[in-house]
Order: structure tokens, then sequence, then C-alpha cells
């Protein structure tokens, strides 16, 4: 089982957590980045974060 370790809530469920798309740049190569956080759906704490990049 996890919990958010700001307000202990449970996370069971996809709908527990909300993953937010932060920023998209374009950089070289025309590549883009998106930038994740990932945080709890009870008290908006991050609890996560992520790169993701494409060409």
């Amino acid at each position: 089982m996890v919990h958010c370790p700001e307000c202990d809530a449970e996370m069971t469920d996809q709908d527990d957590v909300e993953f937010l798309d932060m920023e998209s740049t374009t950089g070289f190569f025309t590549a883009s980045k998106r930038f994740y956080l990932v945080a709890c759906g009870n008290c908006g704490a991050a609890i996560g974060s992520g790169v993701a990049g494409a060409m």
C-alpha cells in the first residue's frame, strides 16, 4: 500500500494521483522535452517527477 508522505492518504487507484504536464520545450534537432509532476490527488503534494523526450 502506498501513502502520501504529506497527508497520509492511501493511494490505491490511478485517480488517487494527478499527472501534470508542466512545460514543453523545443530544443536541439527539434526534439521536444516534456516535464511531468505526479501529485497527491488529496492534498496536491508533489510525490514524483520526470522528463520525457521525443523526436
